[in-house]
C-alpha cells in the first residue's frame, strides 16, 4: 500500500493530444475527447475500485480536460505497460487525424488531490 502512495507522489509520464490539427486549426467534431476517453474507459489500473458508477468514469489512463481554451486528452504513458494495443490506438488516432501531441503531465493545483 505504501508503494501506491510514493508512485502518486512522483509526477506522470503523460502526453497532451491537442484539439487542433497541425495548422492549428480546432479539431472536429467538438465532442471528440469525450468519445475518444468513452472508447478507453475500460482501461484502469489494477486493483481500481469498481463502485455503483465505474460505468460512468474515464481511465485513470485517458482522460479529457482543457487546456488553455482547447479540448486536449491527457494520456498516462502506463497504458503502454498495461494494454499496448489501446496505446497505439491513442497514438495513431492523433496521427491518423493530424493533432497536435504535447510531451507532458499535468499536475494538481495546489490543495488538489492527484488524478
Amino acid at each position: 500500500m505504501a508503494e501506491q502512495a510514493d508512485i502518486k507522489k512522483e509526477p506522470a509520464n503523460e502526453f497532451f493530444i491537442l484539439g487542433l490539427t497541425s495548422n492549428g486549426r480546432q479539431f472536429r467534431p467538438s465532442d471528440w475527447a469525450e468519445r475518444l476517453c468513452g472508447v478507453m474507459s475500460c482501461f484502469q489500473p489494477e486493483g481500481a475500485k469498481g463502485g455503483r458508477n465505474s460505468h460512468l468514469k474515464y481511465s485513470a489512463y485517458v482522460r479529457p480536460t482543457v487546456l488553455n481554451g482547447t479540448k486536449a486528452v491527457v494520456v498516462n504513458a502506463a497504458l503502454r505497460d498495461v494494454e499496448p494495443l489501446a496505446y497505439h490506438f491513442v497514438v495513431n488516432f492523433a496521427k491518423d487525424n493530424d493533432l497536435q501531441v504535447v510531451d507532458a503531465c499535468l499536475l494538481p493545483l495546489p490543495g488538489e488531490a492527484n488524478p
